[in-house]
């Protein structure tokens, strides 16, 4: 798959194995493992960053496979509220750090580029997840909301 912004082709990348059921020598818990991931996101853990502790620390390899349902289906069924998705959190905080960066050196022309592709990927989402019922029909990016939401 090509990239957006580039003529470039995309990177190539290692792919987790087609599984389709819970290896046998994983010996946790489906309570355990949730009572694990609600814990970790009230210490502000990301979702993604959940996944990996769980299976680097806790032997889980694949979240899904064990449970039947993803870490924010799980934390949503728990009643713990995510403001705004992972994905368009990190994009936010990018070009918040892009803006800092522009405020020093108001000449960084590709800087400068690179804040309006982030930008531009930041509404494309947002018109997704508001598509999708994620985010309320009425939320709208700017650069001083991201610097509230982010930090």
């Amino acid at each position: 798959m090509a990239r957006i912004h580039t003529k470039r082709k995309g990177k190539s990348g290692s792919k987790r194995p087609f599984l389709t059921a819970n290896p046998e020598w994983v010996t946790t818990e489906l309570a355990e493992v949730e009572e694990t991931i609600v814990r970790l996101s009230a210490e502000g853990v990301s979702t993604s960053a959940i996944g990996v502790r769980l299976r680097d620390s806790y032997g889980v390899p694949n979240v899904r496979l064990l449970t039947g349902k993803r870490i924010t289906d799980i934390l949503k069924a728990k009643g713990v509220k995510i403001a705004i998705p992972e994905d368009l959190g990190s994009l936010m905080k990018r070009a918040v750090e892009l803006q800092t960066h522009l405020k020093v050196h108001k000449k960084d022309l590709s800087n400068k580029r690179g804040l309006q592709l982030t930008e531009s990927k930041i509404r494309r989402l947002s018109k997704y997840y508001k598509e999708e019922g994620v985010l309320p029909a009425d939320w709208d990016y700017s650069l001083k909301l991201a610097e509230l939401q982010v930090k």
